[in-house]
């Protein structure tokens, strides 16, 4: 009987152990389920910033190329109008 009375209190004793380590457990797979979505949040920002970014570049050099070739247009244009007045003296 009193091996019985001890063996339900060591029973016990091992459940609320167990209990214990599961809600330990459960507040740890919060945390870094937190921590993960912190980090895709992050992820998703810096992607948004850099596609931003991109685009900008992207437009500032096309607009940078159509300037170079108006000028190499005009510097054409130039060179043959030279050509004609060196040809016509």
């Amino acid at each position: 009987m009193i091996e019985d009375i001890s063996l339900i209190s060591e029973l016990r004793d091992r459940i609320r152990e167990l209990e214990d380590k599961v809600e330990a457990l459960r507040i740890s797979r919060r945390v870094l389920m937190n921590l993960i979505d912190t980090l895709e949040n992050e992820k998703r920002e810096t992607l948004s910033q850099l596609i931003h970014k991109n685009e900008k570049l992207q437009k500032n050099n096309s607009r940078y190329a159509k300037a170079i070739m108006s000028q190499n247009l005009k510097i054409t244009k130039l060179e043959q109008q030279i050509k004609k007045f060196s040809a016509s003296t």
